[in-house]
């Protein structure tokens, strides 16, 4: 199947994109200074996008959010992914993170079961909205670290977990684990 055509792009001619054409939804006062959390978020996003597109893939969307399902306490929860591109004929999910320095760890820190867990579960939300169940698709984390010295650390890492990470096992008498 040809991916770029079912997103909308068309292979007779490039598509012309700029930086800011796949963010217009964000905030760009937010981005203007680096004080606060969301114009540094906003940057790295920018970056990874600019990283992404120099490695060949393509984007198809950023900063998705849907609805994944419902809290302890009842509570709608919302789940959000940065940045979704195609590398070739693979569907990538791609979270973002960004430190202004690391001070206080690295970015890939952040990226904890928890985060892995709610972009999976977007992800199966998304892939479900646009019938994409047989593309092959991964998890990759691009992290940013914003240096006072002006040249950011920009690292992309490929298929940082599997979503069979999160599946459920069935218990079998087989594998019940009484160890006899």
């Amino acid at each position: 199947m040809d991916w770029a055509a079912f997103y909308g792009y068309s292979n007779e001619k490039p598509v012309e994109r700029t930086m800011e054409a796949p963010f217009s939804i964000i905030d760009r006062a937010a981005s203007a200074g680096r004080g606060d959390t969301r114009g540094t978020g906003s940057e790295g996003e920018k970056l990874a996008a600019g990283l992404l597109e120099k490695n060949g893939y393509l984007l198809v969307m950023a900063n998705f959010k849907a609805p994944i399902g419902r809290n302890r306490n009842g509570a709608q929860v919302t789940g959000e992914i940065d940045l979704i591109a195609l590398d070739g004929e693979t569907l990538c999910f791609v979270e973002v993170k960004t430190r202004s320095s690391r001070d206080f760890g690295g970015p890939l820190t952040a990226v904890d079961n928890q985060k892995q867990r709610q972009i999976t579960r977007t992800a199966r939300v998304y892939r479900r909205i646009f019938g994409v169940f047989d593309v092959p698709h991964r998890f990759d984390v691009v992290t940013v670290v914003l240096s006072a010295k002006g040249t950011p650390e920009i690292e992309l890492i490929r298929g940082f977990w599997t979503e069979a990470k999160f599946r459920k096992q069935s218990w079998t008498s087989d594998n019940a684990g009484y160890g006899y």
